[in-house]
C-alpha cells in the first residue's frame, strides 16, 4: 500500500480441529465485557483496500434487510440458514453503527434487523423446535425495547414535531419543545449505545452466530427433526403464511369494534405477515406475489400512522417535559398528542377499507385448484 498505513486490531480464532462451538467458547472467555465487532474481511483484504481506496474498512452505514435468494426446492433448514444469516448481518452491523454514528436511522435498523429476527425465527419454527432459538428470540425482544424508546424518540422529534411545526408556524411552542426533547434523546441514545457495546448485547450476538453456524438448533434426542429439517422449503412457506394469515384475519374479525388496543395488535401480527412474504417472496412469482404484497403496505403504511399517536403519547407523557415551566411548551404538548390522536382516527376509517382491499386480494401462496 505504499506509504498509506492504518491500525488494526483483531482477534482471529482458528480451528484447527474439534468442534466448531469451541470457538465461541473460547471467544466468550477471551472478551467478557462486550465492544467486539465481526468482520468478514481478511488481513489480505484489508490490504488491497488500503492501497486502492486508502481505507481498511468500508464506510460504515446504516444497513437495510435485502432479499436472500431462495430455491423452492432446498430444504427448510438450509432456507433457515441463510435467512438468519441475513437478519444476524443487519442486527450485527446495525449496532455498531448505533455505537458510532450519530444517525436516527440506525435505531431504526436495528429494530428492524431484530423483529425481522424474531419473524423468522417464529416462520422456522415448526422445523427447528429449538429452546435455544426460544431463548435467542427473548434476548431479541430485550434488545428491541431498548432500542425501540430511542427510536421512539427520533420518530416524535424528527418527524412529527418537526411536520407539526412546519405546518402551524404560528404555534411557536412546538419549535421550544424541539430543544427538550432533543437533549432528553441525546441521552438515551449515551444509554442505549453503552448498552449495545455491554456483556449482554455481546453475548446475544456471539450465541446468536454460534447458533446459526454452528446448527445450533440439532437435538440428539429429538428423532424426528431430521425429517422435519429436510422439509422443502417451498411446503413450509405455505404453511407458515397461511398460518399468519390467519392469526391476522383472527385480529381483525368484526374489524369496526376493534378496540385502540386490538388495533395495535392488528398491526403487529400484519407486520409478522409482512416479514414472512418478504423471507419468503423469492418462492414466487412477482405476477402472483405483487398484488397482495402492495396492498398489503398500504394499509400497514395507514396503521403506522395509527401507532404513531399511541408512540407521541407515550413519549411526551414518560418524557420529564411537565417540568418545564412555560405554558408555549405544555400548550404545544398537548397540541401534538391531540393532533396525532385526530389524525389517527381518521386514518382508521381508511385502514378499515385497505382490510377488506387485502382480503380481497388473491392469496398468492395457495396452489391452484
Amino acid at each position: 500500500a505504499g506509504e498509506r498505513t492504518e491500525p488494526l486490531r483483531e482477534a482471529e480464532i482458528e480451528l484447527i480441529e474439534g468442534d466448531r462451538r469451541g470457538l465461541f467458547d473460547i471467544a466468550h472467555l477471551l472478551f467478557p465485557d462486550g465492544g467486539l465487532r465481526f468482520s468478514r474481511l481478511s488481513k489480505s483484504a484489508r490490504g488491497f483496500l488500503l492501497a486502492e481506496r486508502g481505507w481498511i474498512d468500508p464506510p460504515l452505514a446504516p444497513r437495510n434487510a435485502q432479499t436472500v435468494p431462495l430455491d423452492p426446492n432446498e430444504t427448510a433448514e438450509l432456507a433457515a440458514r441463510d435467512i438468519l444469516r441475513e437478519c444476524f448481518d443487519q442486527v450485527a452491523t446495525n449496532m455498531v453503527v448505533m455505537q458510532r454514528l450519530d444517525d436516527p436511522e440506525g435505531p431504526h435498523q436495528l429494530r428492524v434487523g431484530l423483529r425481522r429476527l424474531r419473524s423468522a425465527f417464529s416462520v422456522f419454527a415448526p422445523v427447528l423446535k429449538s429452546p435455544e432459538m426460544t431463548r435467542l428470540q427473548d434476548e431479541a425482544r430485550w434488545l428491541g425495547h431498548v432500542v425501540g424508546g430511542l427510536r421512539d424518540l427520533d420518530v416524535v422529534t424528527n418527524d412529527i414535531i418537526r411536520r407539526e411545526a412546519e405546518t402551524h408556524p404560528d404555534q411557536p411552542g412546538l419549535a421550544a419543545l424541539d430543544a427538550p426533547l432533543r437533549q432528553h434523546a441525546d441521552a438515551v441514545r449515551k444509554e442505549v449505545a453503552e448498552t449495545l457495546t455491554g456483556a449482554r448485547a455481546q453475548a446475544f450476538v456471539l450465541d446468536l452466530t454460534r447458533f446459526v453456524e454452528t446448527r445450533g438448533w440439532i437435538l440428539p434426542a429429538d428423532f424426528d427433526q431430521s425429517r422435519r429439517l429436510a422439509t422443502p422449503i417451498a411446503r413450509l412457506a405455505e404453511t407458515a403464511l397461511a398460518a399468519h394469515w390467519k392469526k391476522a384475519g383472527k385480529c381483525a374479525r368484526r374489524i369496526e369494534k376493534l378496540t385502540v388496543e386490538q388495533r395495535h395488535d392488528l398491526r403487529k401480527e400484519l407486520k409478522k405477515l409482512r416479514y414472512a412474504v418478504d423471507f419468503l417472496s423469492p418462492l414466487y412469482s412477482r405476477k402472483a406475489i405483487d398484488p397482495f404484497r402492495k396492498r398489503l403496505r398500504k394499509i400497514q403504511n395507514v396503521l403506522g400512522a395509527l401507532n404513531d399517536s399511541v408512540i407521541v403519547a407515550a413519549t411526551l407523557e414518560s418524557t420529564d417535559l411537565d417540568a418545564i415551566d412555560d405554558r408555549q411548551v405544555q400548550r404545544a404538548i398537548g397540541w401534538v398528542i391531540g393532533a396525532s390522536q385526530a389524525r389517527a382516527e381518521g386514518c382508521w376509517e381508511e385502514a378499515k377499507a385497505r382490510w377488506r382491499d387485502l382480503e380481497e386480494s388473491p392469496q398468492f401462496w395457495k396452489k391452484a385448484g
